[in-house]
């Protein structure tokens, strides 16, 4: 069975920084595409980073020059590394990946985390 397990939020104050961490495990063949989502109270859930097998990255216009999404693919990781942080950032970001399961059954999955709190103070 494939899960998804995010780590590394928390509080922190306006400016500061967060190192966010995803890890997946089960019988996975391969993973795609693997990527950050963040949901803000009474907002819509919002692509925030991805990051491709093939290296490939795209970051929502209001973080760019602040995160920087990395994979190690060895590991079956991505990390979101959060920078200059702003009160606006505050959500539960969740993890997202793309993968191909080696169950006969499940084959190609999108799969998600639960999801994990960033705060982020004035």
């Amino acid at each position: 069975q494939v899960q998804l397990v995010e780590s590394g939020g928390g509080l922190v104050q306006a400016g500061g920084s967060l190192r966010l961490s995803c890890a997946a495990s089960g019988s996975i063949l391969r993973i795609d595409r693997m990527g950050w989502y963040r949901q803000a109270p009474g907002k819509q859930r919002e692509l925030v980073a991805t990051f491709t097998s093939g290296g490939t990255t795209t970051y929502v216009d209001s973080v760019k020059g602040r995160f920087i999404i990395s994979r190690d693919n060895a590991k079956n990781m991505v990390h979101l590394q959060m920078n200059s942080l702003k009160p606006e950032d505050t959500a539960v970001y969740y993890c997202n990946a793309d993968l191909v399961s080696a169950s006969l059954v499940y084959g190609l999955r999108v799969v998600w985390g639960q999801g994990t709190l960033v705060t982020v103070s004035s």
